[in-house]
């Protein structure tokens, strides 16, 4: 969440209970998340030291929906969300993640419709392929910014006036991106200071 000056401040106590200060009312952690769903802005505050806590509320949110069984994070994902802690690449995932949450969020409408019409196959159909854009999107941005090309290409160049459209991406792709991937991380992590 932002933190703008139209974004509603909470206040949390020592005793875990949330003050409303737009409304002037103790909230809680559901009625925080019924206001992300109405679009509602608010920016979480530890009464105390008047430090912004919205991202461990906002997790701690995720956490309790979690909990009662609405599970939206796949183990795999979790799994490799956890990985990337402290990994290299780890200042790349925060972007990317709310890149892809922004086109996820850009087309729900299309995917809502596709399933009404179509049923959840083709919504499941239409998501994966969404995938495959992002991180064919991914890859390509970090082609740009590589600093060393993969093993057999050749070293970037300038972006020319008018490039190929981008092949469609079918499933010896999502190998040949994790591979890729893997490499990449292997040369960032060269790059990386040695720690001591």
């Amino acid at each position: 969440m932002s933190s703008t000056n139209n974004a509603i401040t909470i206040k949390k106590y020592a005793n875990r209970r949330l003050y409303n200060t737009g409304t002037s009312t103790y909230v809680t952690l559901e009625d925080l998340a019924a206001m992300v769903k109405r679009g509602e802005d608010f920016q979480v505050v530890d009464a105390k030291t008047n430090d912004d806590i919205t991202h461990q509320v906002l997790t701690q949110i995720i956490f309790e929906q979690e909990n009662k069984g609405q599970n939206l994070l796949p183990i795999t994902f979790l799994r490799q969300l956890i990985r990337f802690y402290g990994d290299s690449v780890q200042s790349f995932v925060p972007k990317y993640l709310e890149l892809s949450m922004g086109a996820l969020t850009r087309d729900q409408d299309k995917m809502r419709e596709t399933m009404k019409t179509f049923g959840a196959g083709s919504f499941q159909s239409a998501v994966e392929e969404q995938m495959r854009t992002n991180v064919a999107m991914m890859e390509r941005a970090f082609r740009m910014f590589s600093v060393f090309p993969a093993s057999g290409e050749a070293a970037p160049e300038a972006p020319a006036a008018a490039q190929p459209a981008p092949r469609e991406a079918g499933a010896g792709d999502l190998d040949t991106l994790r591979r890729e991937m893997a490499e990449m991380r292997a040369r960032l992590d060269k790059m990386a200071p040695a720690k001591n």
